[in-house]
């Protein structure tokens, strides 16, 4: 029986030319690199984000693909990305999970652990 998996990394860096404080908006680009760690193709066909800030104000996206695509990864391939949040407060986090499915028709979920979104300025 095929074992689908795909594992997730994320790289997070302040916008700074997206970011007013003044107006409480702090913008992070992420960049997130999916590989098929599983040992079956298998497709991301959507995607479900919490982003929170430090006042626990929660947005949920959810979409399909990720900035346009839905790849396709055979084992041991990757697919790299970038994106951007923007929250109210200087400090927050993202999690979230993509919704894949096998060559073969057989849905499963890959958890995007949570991840800091913060200012490095900010917390000194």
């Amino acid at each position: 029986m095929s074992r689908p998996e795909f594992t997730c990394k994320v790289a997070v860096r302040v916008l700074p030319e997206q970011t007013d404080a003044a107006k409480d908006q702090h913008a992070y680009a992420y960049t997130v690199t999916i590989t098929n760690t599983g040992d079956t193709a298998a497709q991301l066909v959507a995607r479900q984000w919490w982003i929170t800030d430090h006042h626990s104000q929660v947005q949920e996206v959810r979409g399909l693909g990720v900035v346009g695509h839905q790849p396709l990864l055979n084992p041991g391939e990757s697919f790299e990305y970038s994106s951007w949040a923007q929250i109210a407060t200087p400090m927050g986090s993202m999690r979230g999970r993509y919704f894949c499915i096998t060559h073969d028709a057989h849905w499963f979920e890959a958890e995007i652990p949570e991840f800091a979104l913060a200012d490095p300025a900010a917390l000194h």
